[in-house]
């Protein structure tokens, strides 16, 4: 079954988040969360409640949302609050550890270090996220 998911992650690790996006996995017209750098900083600049409002309408209608994990998401405030209305609407909450996925220049980072209480984590590279991401997306609906 589609299920609409919202993935957040930090900035930092948009080229390792489009992998994971565009790995096919789940049905293109299924993914939020995802804006371009230009976008982002146009509703950057009109407040902190922008953006709280462009994250609450991204997350209208998901079920699960896909914490995709690079070195530094924990410090991301905006990871924080999608976190916290994720579990606020009720969605199915995981986290993929992104950081071996290679970079634009090739390189990868250390194993980010932010995890989601109770809910699942997963390695994308040696949990082959590839093939397991749908399944890992309907599991973390029940």
């Amino acid at each position: 079954m589609a299920r609409k998911v919202f993935f957040s992650f930090k900035y930092d690790d948009v080229h390792r988040a489009m992998n994971v996006r565009n790995s096919n996995v789940i049905a293109s017209n299924t993914k939020s969360g995802f804006i371009d750098k230009a976008d982002f900083e146009e509703v950057e600049r009109q407040g902190d409640q922008a953006i709280k409002n462009w994250i609450n309408k991204q997350l209208e209608g998901t079920t699960v949302t896909v914490v995709l994990v690079g070195l530094n998401t924990h410090k991301s405030r905006w990871v924080k609050y999608e976190i916290e209305q994720s579990k606020a609407r009720g969605n199915g909450i995981i986290t993929i550890d992104i950081s071996k996925i290679s970079d634009l220049n090739g390189k990868t980072t250390e194993t980010g270090s932010l995890r989601v209480e109770g809910c699942k984590h997963y390695l994308w590279n040696n949990d082959d996220g590839r093939t397991n991401l749908g399944a890992w997306v309907e599991e973390a609906v029940k």
